[in-house]
This record gives C-alpha cells, structure tokens and sequence, in this order.
C-alpha cells in the first residue's frame, strides 16, 4: 500500500500526540531540512494523501476550539462544507511531493499568499497552525507516527511556513505608500443594480485619504461584515474589483451577485456556515448607500499589467460566465483607455457565457467598446433566447458556451504562440474551457484562471 521506504519509517518507534507542539516552535532558529528529512516527508506523502482530509477536518476542529477568534478568518460555509479541509490537504500533499523541487508550486503558493495577505494573516497565526496540523497529524496517524516522521515535519511546517511569512510581509508593503496593515472602513456611497442578480458598490474610504492603494486590474479585495444576529462574527468574501482604477483612485468598485439559494437563512444556519451567499445575501439585502463596511488592501495574482510594452501585440483572450465577468471588465478597460496603458492597440477577444438577457453583466458596455475600437471583438453566449432578442446584435450564440463554436484563430488566436487567456467564472466551467483551449494545442502555462473560495483547484 505504501512505498517501502513509508513502511519502514512508520515501523519505528511512536511519538504521542500530545508531545507534538512541543516539536514546533516559531522561536526556535530555523535549521535547512537535511535530505533524510526531505526524503522523509516526500515518502510519506502518499499516507497523507490517504489520511489528508481526515487530518485536516481534525485539525480545523481543534484549532478552531482553541482559537474561536479564527472563525473570524476563514469562510465558515467552505468549513462547513469540506471545501477548505480538502483544499488544505491537497496543498499539503503538493508541498510533499515537490518538497525537493518546490518551483513547480510557486504559482500555488504566489496564489495563497495573496488570499493570506488580503486577510491579514499574522506570523504568529502561523505558530498556532503549526501546532494543530502537527497535533491532528499525530491524533489521526497514531502509532504510525514516529519521531523521525514528526521531526521531519515539523522542519518541514516551518520551511514553507517561513516561505509564506516572507512573500506575505513584501505583499503588505504597497510601494509608495505609508498606510498601516489592516482592515480599513469604508462607506458605500453608491449602489447599482447591474443584472437580475449583480449590483455594485461604490466604495470611498471613511476616512477620505486618497489616493487609494494602487492595483492591478484583474485584482481583488477582501470585503468584511459583521454576521447579523451572532455576536463578534464577522465573515469576509473576496470581490473581484470591477472596473479601471482612475488617476486619482477615490473610491473603489465590487459588482456582487447575491446568491438566492438561502434568503433569510435561520440564524444557527447562518453561525454554522451552512448557507450559501452568506456575506452576498447581507450585502445586498442590509447594505445602502452611507453603511460602512471594511476593506483590505487589493491583492490577487490573476492581473494584466497595461504598462508591458512587450505584449502591446500579443493577442488577449478574455472567457467568462455570469459575475466571473467583473475582474475581466477591469482587464479589458484598462487595457484600452487607462491613460498608463501601452497596450491600447492589444487584440482582445471577449468571450462572455449568460443565462440570458436579465442576467447578462456589462453587456452593454462591452458591445459599445467592442464598436468604438477595431482592436476588440465580442462573442456573446445565451442559453435562453426571449422573443424580441436580435442574434447578432443582442447575442451572437444561442447556447451555453461552445469554443467549437468560435473561429480557433480570429477569436481564439490558438496560433498565436503569444497569445494570453484569462477565464473566470464557476470553477468546474473554468475547468472545462481550459480542458478545451489545452485539447485546441493552447499550453496551460498561458491560461490563467481566477480562483475565489478557497483559492485551490480540485486536481491540485
């Protein structure tokens, strides 16, 4: 069942679970993993990924006992529903594997790095989490846990945990900036409705210091509320900004769609995490203009930066569906009309998949920049055509997205050896496009996916 190496090394004497966090220490000085231990953790790695999520469910369950504040950081609804447990186990399993040749994890790691920072994780979070990983790791392995394979670990918790200190304290550093790293209050000074569904916020800083942090279009923020009805709880979401920042960066836009699948959730649902659009549910349903939410700093490794003069001609391909739209809106405004953008010439393809008419987000906008610049095409999907709805001019195909539907080279650009592909939207249709556009002969190193929720992919 297990390599022959594994065997061996849990046939060696136990460690009990509750000498564990002793292994682990943020003070200690931070020893180079010796190649016994590199060989160590890499062939445990396939008991973790027997035992991942059973591990990771304990330790999310302790940690969370010990430190209820947490609750405050992580989504609860993932919790609840096992999505952070798997998403934590698969990281941990990957960390393993290329423990020895850890670049073929750096975008993984660049990835939730930047979901750390958007939440302000602290160094010291990660001395609390080291010792419950190691503790749930000990309490599920049991006797199959042995001093070396703890050792080994343990250094090997602290190497990656370091690696995300360090990308973190660069990411908490705006340059040019003198703000302190927290969350900051501001006030919705707009609402409009964009769709059936989507509504955007207009948001200025309580405080009234602008110019606001710079960001990349593509970025996100963190938003965070207070959970009504259940004291001290507060729950954030991340929301793509959705349009191009301006010179003098007053205010910043989120476009959210409001989930309906739990309207006026029960309140012990809602403290459970059991609902589903919990933080969109409360925006849109207790948010007007003049209430105060908080903000992070923007963050997020799926971007363009418009300044790169080298890819002013390389074809760009945006493919979204429903509100995975907002981050590509900014992407494509930028690229032609921010006054820094060098790149207003850039051939784009703008591929977007709705239900229909009423659900359509920046349709509008879209089709209007599509006809003022030669550079851009728009493809539209509907899957539910109305009477008085115009092919061609409302909508060019009359059903869920279909790359087979789409010339391959004027608006897929697959032969183009420089062209870029940014797709956002639900995360097993992001799947299925990139499935798509890797079967057309589109290498996956140049298709980027926005990723929300727990920032991981299931075959991760």
């Amino acid at each position: 069942m297990f390599p022959p190496a594994a065997r061996r090394i849990l046939s060696r004497r136990i460690v009990a679970s509750n000498a564990l966090p002793r292994l682990f220490s943020t003070s200690a000085p931070k020893m180079a993993l010796t190649a016994e231990q590199i060989a160590i953790v890499k062939s445990t790695a396939p008991i973790l990924r027997e035992h991942g999520e059973t591990i990771t469910t304990v330790f999310y369950k302790n940690m969370m006992e010990a430190h209820p504040s947490l609750k405050n950081v992580f989504s609860l609804r993932n919790q609840q529903s096992g999505a952070q447990q798997r998403a934590l186990s698969n990281a941990v399993i990957a960390y393993a594997t290329y423990i020895d040749d850890l670049g073929k994890i750096l975008p993984v790691v660049e990835r939730i790095a930047h979901k750390h920072a958007a939440l302000f994780i602290k160094p010291e979070q990660y001395a609390i989490v080291g010792e419950h990983l190691m503790g749930a790791i000990g309490e599920v392995l049991g006797d199959g846990l042995t001093e070396e394979v703890a050792a080994a670990w343990t250094a090997a918790y602290g190497q990656l945990a370091d690696v995300f200190i360090g990308r973190e304290a660069e990411l908490y550093k705006a340059p040019g900036e003198d703000l302190p790293v927290g969350w900051r209050k501001f006030k919705i000074a707009k609402r409009v409705d964009e769709s059936e569904s989507v509504t955007s916020f207009f948001l200025e800083p309580v405080d009234g210091v602008t110019p606001l942090p710079a960001y990349l279009p593509g970025q996100y923020v963190s938003l965070q509320v207070p959970v009504p009805g259940v004291e001290g709880l507060l729950q954030s979401r991340q929301f793509s900004l959705s349009e191009a920042q301006t010179a003098d960066r007053k205010s910043y836009r989120v476009s959210v769609k409001r989930e309906f699948t739990t309207p006026d959730a029960p309140i012990e649902d809602v403290a459970s995490g059991k609902v589903t659009g919990l933080v969109s549910n409360i925006l849109h349903g207790r948010y007007q203009v003049g209430d105060v939410v908080e903000l992070s700093r923007p963050q997020g490794d799926f971007h363009v930066d418009v300044t790169d003069a080298s890819k002013a001609d390389a074809p760009i391909v945006l493919l979204s569906a429903g509100v995975g739209v907002t981050p590509l809106r900014a992407i494509l405004d930028s690229v032609l009309e921010d006054p820094a953008s060098a790149m207003k010439g850039r051939p784009v393809s703008w591929v977007q998949a709705s239900r229909n008419r009423a659900s359509e987000v920046f349709g509008a906008h879209v089709k209007e920049l599509a006809a003022r610049h030669e550079n851009v095409s728009a493809k539209i999907f509907w899957d539910e055509i109305a009477e008085g709805d115009v092919q061609g001019v409302d909508y060019h195909f009359p059903s869920r997205l279909d790359l087979g539907a789409l010339d391959a080279e004027k608006d897929l650009f697959v032969g183009n050896d420089k062209a870029e592909y940014y797709i956002c939207g639900p995360v097993e249709w992001m799947l299925s496009v990139r499935k798509g556009l890797e079967g057309l002969g589109v290498p996956r190193e140049r298709l980027r996916l926005e990723l929300f929720g727990t920032g991981s992919l299931p075959e991760e």
